[in-house]
């Protein structure tokens, strides 16, 4: 029956559309395929098909072939703006298509074309026009300029145009029978402007008469400048919102295909001060509005009215403040080049639109890392201090990780708090070392803070036990020289949240129980492994009662463990054992340590929050957790409910577990413990929020928990060096040779000493 309805709407829009003829000697598959990810395309520009038209080409990809062609092009048809046929000698003639010819002043627009190609040709197809700017008029792969900046002297030449080629479409046609492709029109004006549009495949392909050519008659609505009044949860309105703006279509606004920073053209969102504008067509709106994970999503309808200018007001709304309670949330590895930062990686973006995501996630502090491909460029934004966009509330700060440099087979290293950032010696890159310990010695010994960046890659592990007794391969660029650098103690932390937590955790399980200290955090990568947004992976460092921002005390913070780092979407703060806080100076001048007698029983308590969706997402909880995100508070429902587990953890075993309500509500938990040795203890949700650990010397004994650990690290540093060592310079093998020799006898001492496992 499906069949058949399928089939009578085909009839009825193949009537509709006769100006674009129905293509018919075409396989199915590939045509299928290329549909598909046509129909990604259109998404990822957030431009999507509307409802009606996503099901009907669902239900046609479903379909057999004498079916599923013609109705594919009975919905993809209606979305054209041209219809381009190559005949058998690649001669280029051009049919306008049914779609609605409508554009927005200072806006892009995405339209279908239709290629009805009869010579199987691969070449691009390119599109120009006289009313476009010459220099952009052609899809070149590279970014067009600014609106302000398209010539005005020229009346007529009010569009640009291009082509969309990237990804998931190619950049050349198929050879196929028929596909569709992207094309993109952006309106400098408002009112009806003619457009003649012409389309070719290579030089002395189009065809006579101007049969390439179509002119096109736009209607270009005019855009309202709508003011966003912002209000920020306690009544302020010097604050930064972060906005995602749909027509009743789905399409995102501004258009993602040519935005420029501040906006990326990457996200949905973009963020916006208080009084500052978005340009708009009028009709109706769904907005969506929050401010980083601390605070609520809040959705509304707006109606834009043809006028000039409207002002739309959006009073933002926590559901948690951890500033109120003395901490505050860092991302220390966030990228302004490189990755998915527009077509000029090398280069990147400016501070001012750093700061802007920086303050729009509500951010504390944000570390924008330059790092290898942008390195001579972004490297000019570096002077050793807090940048001077930072305010009281909200701190950006330029420094390294060490990414694209001879070490970095040993692992990515984040260099903070630098005050010089260019190794001794050096002039570039290239002169670098080619391991990671002398990096990490000499960012210490200028009083940085460093550590390893996306620790879990090369240390994949089968499974979720953690910790693993599985060897990783050592093959990545996470933690993989750290079983070796943390007994030199030269690490301060390792980096989590943007990789997969058991890869993350396991080698650091491993070394809290031989007694190491190195402190955990959290992390983007952005925009390499999380495009998202910036704080997406944060740490939350706790700050001396009263203190203001300070960048310092917060990385000092960060070294010393007084932190835990998560998703943002659930909390474990104050965390203590009997009178020690987490990272405060314990019993003999060290952070974090208590001593204690066998037997003695620990009173521990937390305060801990998390806010669960009112219902359960199985596309993420249903994930492995090897899948992105990696870390998120859904993964850690149980079950239907609206409850996640506190653990609470010795020597990486769960000793007790708790359940606490994801309701957004902060409720305090205590727990007992009576160790008999010395241990670690932390507190976690799994897979979402992790502590810093406190250590307790029981009877003035080192921690050392377990042999097989020991005896884990041992063979890693083994492992490490076989995979690592062939990359390493021929004039620095020496010495890290005798630094890997030396963390064996470490770990072969330790092992003697540490306790059998239970």
């Amino acid at each position: 029956m499906r069949t058949l309805s399928l089939l009578f709407a085909c009839l009825f829009s193949t009537v509709a559309t006769a100006d674009l003829p129905q293509v018919t000697s075409v396989e199915s598959q590939p045509l299928k395929s290329q549909v598909s990810r046509l129909i990604r395309a259109l998404e990822f520009l957030g431009q999507p098909l509307n409802q009606a038209d996503q099901q009907q080409l669902q239900e046609a990809l479903e379909q057999s072939d004498e079916v599923a062609v013609p109705a594919l092009q009975a919905v993809l048809d209606q979305q054209c703006i041209a219809g381009v046929h190559i005949n058998p000698e690649s001669r280029v003639k051009i049919a306008r298509g049914p779609a609605t010819a409508e554009l927005m002043e200072q806006g892009w627009r995405v339209f279908l074309v239709k290629i009805h190609n009869e010579a199987g040709v691969t070449a691009p197809l390119r599109v120009a026009s006289p009313n476009a700017a010459p220099l952009y008029q052609q899809s070149t792969g590279k970014a067009a300029p600014t609106p302000s900046i398209l010539p005005t002297d020229v009346p007529n030449r009010w569009l640009d145009v291009e082509m969309y080629t990237e990804r998931p479409l190619l950049k050349t046609l198929s050879g196929l029978e028929l596909e569709y492709q992207i094309v993109q029109l952006y309106s400098r004006d408002h009112g009806k402007r003619e457009a003649i549009l012409s389309f070719d495949v290579g030089q002395g392909t189009q065809d006579l008469g101007f049969r390439n050519q179509v002119p096109i008659l736009f209607e270009c609505q005019p855009a309202v400048k709508v003011r966003l009044e912002i209000v920020d949860d306690d009544g302020t309105t010097t604050t930064t919102g972060q906005f995602v703006i749909r027509d009743k279509d789905g399409r995102v606004y501004p258009s993602r295909a040519r935005r420029l920073a501040p906006d990326f053209f990457f996200h949905d969102q973009i963020y916006r001060h208080h009084g500052e504008h978005v340009l708009l067509p009028p009709g109706d709106y769904e907005v969506t509005y929050t401010r980083g994970p601390e605070y609520q999503i809040l959705t509304r309808e707006i109606h834009v009215n043809a006028v000039k200018e409207q002002t739309e007001s959006f009073r933002l709304r926590r559901w948690i403040r951890l500033t109120d309670h003395g901490w505050y949330s860092g991302d220390h590895h966030i990228h302004a080049a490189g990755c998915s930062h527009y077509e000029a990686p090398t280069q990147g973006v400016t501070p001012e639109a750093m700061m802007r995501h920086i303050m729009g996630e509500d951010l504390n502090v944000g570390c924008v890392l330059s790092w290898g491909p942008c390195w001579y460029h972004q490297k000019q934004f570096f002077d050793g201090k807090v940048h001077t966009l930072s305010n009281n509330r909200y701190l950006m700060r330029y420094d390294v990780e060490v990414s694209g440099f001879p070490s970095s087979h040993c692992g990515h290293l984040c260099l903070l708090r630098l005050s010089e950032d260019d190794y001794p010696g050096t002039t570039k890159i290239e002169e670098w070392p080619s391991w990671d310990l002398p990096v990490l010695k000499w960012g210490k010994e200028q009083g940085g803070v460093v550590g390893f960046s996306h620790s879990g890659w090369g240390m994949e592990v089968p499974g979720d036990e953690l910790p693993s007794y599985e060897m990783p391969r050592f093959d990545g660029i996470g933690a993989n020289e750290y079983v070796v650098d943390v007994v030199h103690d030269v690490c301060d932390f390792i980096s989590s949240v943007d990789t997969p937590i058991v890869w993350e955790l396991s080698v650091w399980y491993h070394t809290l129980n031989c007694g190491y200290t190195c402190r955990i955090s959290g992390e983007t990568d952005f925009p390499c492994i999380y495009g998202e947004r910036v704080g997406l992976g944060r740490v939350y460092v706790k700050l001396p009662q009263q203190e203001q921002l300070d960048y310092d005390q917060w990385v000092m913070g960060l070294r010393d463990g007084r932190s835990y780092c998560g998703d943002g979407l659930s909390h474990l703060f104050n965390f203590r054992i009997n009178n020690l806080a987490v990272g405060e100076i314990g019993d003999d001048a060290r952070p974090s340590f208590l001593q204690a007698k066998s037997g003695d029983e620990l009173t521990i308590s937390v305060s801990s929050a998390a806010k669960l969706a009112e219902k359960a997402r199985d596309d993420i909880r249903n994930r492995p957790l090897s899948a992105q995100p990696y870390w998120h508070v859904e993964r850690a429902r149980i079950g239907n409910s609206n409850k996640v587990p506190v653990e609470l953890i010795v020597n990486g075993e769960v000793v007790e577990r708790r359940e606490i309500t994801g309701d957004g509500s902060i409720q305090d938990l205590q727990f007992s413990y009576r160790p008999t040795r010395s241990c670690w203890v932390a507190m976690r949700i799994f897979p979402t929020v992790h502590t810093n650990p406190i250590f307790v010397e029981v009877d003035h004994q080192p921690i050392r928990a377990s042999k097989r650990s020991a005896q884990w690290c041992l063979d890693a540093v083994d492992v490490c060096w076989e995979q690592k060592s062939p990359r390493i310079r021929e004039s620095e093998q020496g010495e890290a040779a005798q630094a890997f020799e030396e963390a064996r006898e470490a770990y072969r001492k330790i092992l003697a000493e540490s306790h059998d496992d239970r």
